[in-house]
């Protein structure tokens, strides 16, 4: 690391180990840092901030909590980057909404208005937004999507990176990292739901409504579609929940 960061101010109002895992946090997102990246020794992380080596440990737990960071033993060891800041926190909102689900605290149906309130504006935004470039692309994808249309699991799969994909060409990326999270946690429980009710061919002309809107650059259809497709989904979970009581 570098020795430009200095050393912990121990009169800030965080205890000095939060001082030291911001510092580590802003220096791996400053230099745009990529998973696996060696930021040295424990002791000499804990030299460089001036601090006891307790006092860096229990940061390094605060960071390796957050997935930013991994410590690795043996020659060539020392502390590496795990993850992208966004990347850490994708993986900690995605374990904490996996674990409200497994707990019961939300259901299927809440995660899935979670995304309508975020995909429907997304899909506009895409309309608006989308190059010649991600039309190709989404094209393709599309395509995929509609050949899978005989395997469920494929389905599901390639309709987790149709939305993912949407989400980009939109470009908010604060919106597209929530929506990525929920998909990412809701597609595999979606399949393991869903997988007797959902008609394929449905899914295939849905998708196929939002990349022509898409196409055509209308922001209006594309919400329209979106909001459809999320619709589909959310009443298909809501029968088979009710049929379940």
């Amino acid at each position: 690391m570098s020795s430009t960061l200095g050393r912990a101010d121990a009169t800030a109002p965080h205890s000095t180990s939060h001082v030291v895992a911001e510092r580590i946090r802003s220096f791996v997102a400053g230099e745009r840092l990529k998973p696996g990246h060696r930021l040295g020794r424990e002791e000499d992380l804990a030299r460089e901030f001036g601090v006891s080596r307790p006092t860096l440990r229990e940061a390094l737990r605060l960071l390796s909590s957050e997935h930013l960071v991994r410590a690795s033993k043996g020659p060539g060891g020392g502390i590496f980057v795990a993850a992208t800041p966004e990347q850490g926190i994708g993986l900690s909102v995605s374990a904490a909404v996996a674990t409200m689900l497994d707990a019961q605290s939300i259901g299927l149906d809440e995660l899935l208005e979670t995304r309508m309130l975020l995909e429907i504006p997304l899909a506009g935004l895409a309309a608006a937004r989308a190059s010649e470039e991600d039309v190709v692309v989404l094209r393709a994808l599309v395509e995929r999507v509609n050949a899978a249309a005989t395997d469920h699991e494929r389905t599901i799969e390639a309709d987790a990176r149709l939305h993912h994909l949407v989400a980009q060409i939109a470009d908010n990326r604060l919106a597209g990292a929530l929506t990525g999270w929920i998909v990412d946690v809701l597609q595999p429980r979606l399949a393991a739901v869903i997988q007797p009710a959902v008609v394929a061919s449905v899914i295939a002309d849905q998708h196929r409504d939002l990349l022509e809107a898409i196409v055509r650059g209308d922001p209006a259809a594309a919400e329209r579609a979106m909001r459809e497709h999320l619709v589909y989904l959310r009443d298909v979970v809501s029968a088979i929940e009710q049929s379940a009581q």
